[in-house]
């Protein structure tokens, strides 16, 4: 099973079914997901959070601009990785003017202690290095849409490697549902802190498509340039 359908175990049954299709991409399925569509505004928070959020844009982790109907792709291609866990990429890209692009990486691994499905939760390594590592807790609203909220955070750079106080990071919560009437998706973020609030967020629609993968062979733009074996 996917990384996420996992993890949701069998709360996986109760999600929507073009949410289960497009979560359900894995080296098992054979097939990836990839969602085009227009994020209707992408904000950030004061003007003082700008520094911190470029700092995050250059290893692809943040995106520093506020604009409206933004074009955006967002790629689903489920591999193995070199440690040999189960991987799904979740790379985004947001063409914020014509010709100035911004993406955000991430890499979903298994987040649970012992290896069981239905844990809720996934390790989501950030940036084009997993340099931070955040985990996540996934649920299914009353609406069979996907919930998504980010706990302890974790920074690693050589052997250095030390937990992010919640005080100085963000908490990031997302909702991901399907619209029947539109027959697309929509998805909202939001990234806040507990005592300086919103930092960061996008919210938006998107259609997707699912292409065959074979043999494991994914875009190689889509997967991190290092791999981070701590959790």
């Amino acid at each position: 099973m996917s990384v996420v359908l996992d993890a949701l175990g069998d709360d996986a049954a109760r999600l929507h079914p073009q949410l289960r299709r497009r979560f359900g991409a894995s080296t098992a399925t054979g097939y990836s997901c990839v969602g085009r569509g227009v994020m209707e505004e992408v904000w950030h928070g004061p003007v003082w959070t700008l520094p911190f959020l470029h700092v995050g844009a250059w290893r692809n982790i943040l995106v520093p601009d506020a604009a409206t109907d933004v074009p955006f792709t967002v790629e689903n291609y489920a591999y193995t990785d070199s440690l040999g866990r189960e991987t799904l990429t979740v790379v985004r890209t947001f063409e914020v003017a014509p010709g100035r692009r911004r993406r955000f990486d991430a890499t979903l691994v298994d987040g649970s202690p012992d290896g069981r499905p239905g844990s809720g939760r996934v390790l989501d390594y950030l940036g084009t290095h997993q340099r931070l590592a955040v985990d996540l807790r996934l649920r299914v609203d009353e609406r069979g849409a996907l919930r998504l909220t980010s706990h302890g955070q974790r920074f690693y750079e050589g052997p250095v490697g030390f937990r992010f106080p919640m005080l100085a990071s963000g908490t990031a919560e997302l909702r991901e549902a399907y619209d029947d009437e539109r027959d697309r998706f929509t998805i909202d973020v939001r990234v806040t802190n507990r005592r300086f609030g919103p930092l960061v967020g996008y919210r938006g629609w998107f259609t997707c498509t699912y292409p065959e993968v074979v043999g494991g062979d994914v875009p190689p733009s889509v997967k991190p340039l290092r791999e981070e074996r701590r959790r």
